[in-house]
């Protein structure tokens, strides 16, 4: 169009194409099926196409009642994986028009402050980390059409859950382990007193107790490289049975635990085997490359706004965990024999 002149309208689009504005609004809404043929249907795409014409969304927002913005609310942002949380849940949103704020809760262990006059005016839903749960209290967003990631589905605040397979990645991991032929583990837990890290420490105590001859200790430490260094260096020097095998709650904490064994002057996997769960850049950056089990932290995301979305339209969202990969590495082997 020349420039100055007027922007096209739905009306012009209703001309171009022989139809009525009510018609465009329909196919231009994606809420045509069964109202005009794909014929027609395609007729207003070309024209509206031809025209330029780009729906007004703000004024369309405001008259329904609607803002097409979603939060996000993660634990913390220095984390990659939550990152890839962030971008397959934006990818999936602008795909149905709707833009996604990221809300971080301190440390994943309280409120941030409120960034909004009032959450419920300016979102049409939430989607949130079992461990940045408390901060939904602090923005009243717990009273808007919530979806919760990581989360027991079973007292879940959310019209929604959507849960990576966590407890078979563990599963995993305690099977690679007691294959190579480990019996005494050492569990470095999160100290975080979550639903996702509880199904780790659960899962991990329930397939070793199956087999005959296994011990387990656990320690627990904050999700930091030093927490993590300090509790594997105290564990490893006190008193009791030496572990062959170390599980960490996640490659942070196995990253920590890498430098306690090597200033201790032992060899991994020589000495003691380490996994972590994530799959993290760290996995393949630090030697011997971790095994770990791999969590696809983009797709999580598009799932949990794909959930979001249905929830919205009044539809029943895609049911089932996600499913996720051990991806075996250098830092396990078969325990020394003595």
């Amino acid at each position: 169009m020349a420039r100055g002149s007027t922007r096209p309208t739905s009306r012009d689009v209703a001309r171009a194409a022989g139809v009525s504005q009510a018609a465009v609004s329909l196919v231009l809404g994606d809420k045509w099926r069964g109202r005009v043929s794909e014929t027609t249907a395609e007729r207003v795409r070309t024209a509206a196409r031809d025209l330029g014409y780009r729906p007004n969304l703000a004024a369309r927002n405001l008259r329904l009642g609607h803002t097409r913005t979603v939060l996000l609310v993660v634990p913390v942002l220095t984390t990659e994986f939550f990152a890839g949380v962030y971008t397959g849940a934006a990818r999936i949103a602008a795909e149905h028009g709707f833009g996604v704020v990221l809300y971080p809760s301190p440390e994943g262990i309280g409120p941030a402050r409120d960034p909004f006059h009032s959450a419920q005016a300016a979102l049409d839903g939430v989607i949130a980390s079992s461990m940045a749960a408390d901060a939904l209290t602090a923005i009243r967003g717990d009273q808007l059409p919530l979806v919760m990631l990581d989360s027991d589905p079973q007292g879940s605040l959310g019209a929604a859950t959507v849960n990576l397979d966590i407890a078979d990645g563990v599963r995993q991991v305690a099977d690679h382990l007691l294959t190579l032929g480990h019996r005494d583990f050492l569990h470095l837990a999160a100290d975080i007193p979550s639903w996702t890290f509880a199904v780790r420490a659960h899962e991990l105590a329930t397939r070793l107790a199956s087999v005959p001859d296994t011990t387990l200790r656990t320690i627990h430490a904050p999700i930091t490289i030093e927490g993590a260094q300090q509790a594997t260096t105290a564990a490893l020097t006190g008193p009791g049975p030496h572990p062959t095998a170390l599980v960490c709650d996640d490659d942070k904490l196995a990253t920590g635990a890498y430098k306690a064994i090597r200033r201790l002057g032992l060899r991994i996997p020589n000495d003691l085997s380490v996994t972590g769960l994530d799959d993290l850049a760290l996995a393949t950056a630090i030697d011997p490359e971790l095994t770990t089990v791999r969590l696809d932290a983009e797709l999580f995301g598009e799932r949990g706004m794909q959930a979001l979305l249905a929830v919205l339209d009044g539809r029943t969202p895609t049911q089932g965990d996600i499913p996720v990969q051990l991806v075996v590495r250098g830092s396990t082997a078969p325990p020394r024999r003595p």
